[in-house]
């Protein structure tokens, strides 16, 4: 087996990787990825280089790696400015560092993809002494594998990484028959609140309207690109994404895209888009024009609980972050990095770091799961 570099998705067959990557997972198949690079949101120029890594033997691709040769740290969702800022002070760059991950994309998933019949852990070994190679030839600081699934997190550990842990909170249904069965299994004050934001949202005069992605026409697009820009610009900042990239997704894999659009007046003034996996509806963005009460849990979150109950999904991945989830039946999990350094000086001190922050970590999950609503 050997290990090749490309720079551009175009640059491998589109066929052949999604062979691989299959469906179950959407930000993984060859479109997604294609669609974040001709778009532009992924590029040199934000910071985010193509170098994906492909496992090939006798021409037949075994495994598939997608990796980013990374500027900077933002649109991780795993933190490590203060890592970066420790080698600035001893005049060290932390940049450019190589960054295993879906962009701007924290769900956990497939993080290497290996043929039937092939050893995972030995083409982990093989492409991390690629990558260690690599980093001494091109000055790379270090190597980051953000979100991987449990199963390749452990093998991960066996390579003597450094392991970093995080809290998500994500819904599980429990074979449910409709809303009403899974309100049931929470307590009276949780059920009532919940109840009295849905009934807020009609008392308002809006409708929300789920839509299948390729059923979503062009003005639909355009309406969500606006909500979701606002998002940023509400805080200042710039979206991730452009529109193109979401309209490439719509033509290309549009049957892995829902829009909920919620109406007043039969005008829009909200909306949220998800991505749907095999056993899993992945919450991804939202964005609104002027805030109505309790609107953003029922676009964001009760709309997807009906959905997942709907379709007999096993798993609601709201994305990163919220508190505000807890209460209303979404569960902390455990989320995981794993990270390698070149400098042994830093690999120590971060590990140090880390087994401090891992204990925190497990703390504060396990005061999360003490405020669950269920009876």
């Amino acid at each position: 087996m050997e290990v090749k570099q490309i720079h551009s998705m175009t640059q491998v067959d589109a066929n052949a990787w999604n062979n691989l990557a299959g469906t179950a997972y959407p930000f993984m198949r060859h479109e997604f990825l294609l669609a974040l690079e001709q778009s532009g949101s992924v590029c040199e120029h934000s910071g985010w280089a193509a170098a994906h890594l492909l496992v090939i033997k006798q021409n037949q691709l075994l495994a598939l790696m997608p990796m980013y040769v990374k500027q900077h740290s933002w649109g991780e969702y795993v933190f490590d400015h203060s890592w970066a800022q420790a080698y600035q002070q001893q005049g060290l760059d932390y940049y450019p560092k190589l960054l295993c991950a879906i962009p701007f994309t924290p769900c956990q998933g497939p993080r290497v993809v290996v043929h039937a019949g092939i050893d995972t852990l030995d083409v982990l070994r093989l492409v991390l002494d690629f990558i260690k190679q690599h980093a001494q030839q091109h000055n790379i600081s270090s190597w980051h594998c953000l979100f991987p699934e449990l199963p390749q997190l452990e093998l991960l550990r066996t390579l003597a990484l450094s392991i970093r842990e995080g809290v998500q909170f994500q819904w599980f249904n429990q074979g449910y028959n409709d809303f009403n069965d899974f309100l049931n299994t929470m307590n009276a004050s949780k059920r009532k609140m919940i109840k009295r934001e849905r009934r807020r949202v009609e008392e308002q005069g809006v409708q929300l309207v789920r839509i299948a992605g390729p059923d979503v026409n062009e003005q639909q697009w355009q309406t969500f690109f606006q909500f979701y820009s606002l998002t940023y610009l509400k805080r200042n900042s710039q979206p991730y994404l452009n529109l193109a990239f979401f309209k490439q997704i719509a033509a290309t894999m549009g049957e892995h895209l829902l829009l909920i659009l919620a109406l007043k007046d039969e005008q829009p003034v909200a909306a949220a888009l998800s991505f749907i996996g095999e056993d899993t509806l992945y919450g991804r963005y939202w964005g609104c024009y002027e805030n109505y009460h309790s609107l953003h849990f029922e676009a964001c979150y009760y709309q997807g609980l009906d959905y997942c109950i709907e379709q007999g999904l096993k798993r609601f991945d709201s994305g990163a972050q919220g508190e505000h989830k807890i209460a209303r039946g979404f569960e902390p999990v455990t989320t995981y990095s794993a990270h390698w350094l070149k400098d042994e000086r830093y690999a120590i001190a971060v590990e140090h770091f880390l087994e401090k922050e891992r204990k925190e970590v497990l703390q504060y999950k396990q005061v999360a799961t003490n405020y669950l609503p269920f009876k």
